[in-house]
């Protein structure tokens, strides 16, 4: 039997306030443009795509890791669970934004 050597990817799972935040952006940039949430949208996904098998990015808050977007000025704020095999996406924020409330969720 051949195993593969390529972990398993971890689990990304969005919390409430994560996917409101999401859902603020999109329908700002829908706003500003035909599309361009969607793009938004398109960008997210694939660094969810690299979360799930690259967790380990800068920790900024404790243990609050960030990984910015390239296209837009947001960052997501996740925290990883190893032994659940897990990242929980705890925010989506604008980097314009007061890192203040940020810290009012933690």
């Amino acid at each position: 039997m051949i195993t593969s050597l390529i972990p398993m990817g971890f689990e990304v799972v969005i919390e409430p306030a994560a996917l409101q935040d999401i859902q603020e952006a999109v329908n700002y940039y829908d706003l500003q443009a035909p599309g361009l949430g969607y793009k938004f949208e398109e960008e997210l996904d694939h660094c969810f795509e690299v979360l799930e098998n690259t967790q380990f990015f800068q920790i900024r808050y404790d243990e609050t890791r960030c990984l910015p977007l390239k296209r837009f000025p947001y960052m997501i704020h996740y925290s990883v669970d190893e032994k659940n095999q897990t990242v929980i996406v705890r925010a989506v924020f604008n980097t314009s934004r007061n890192p203040k409330i940020w810290k009012s969720r933690e």
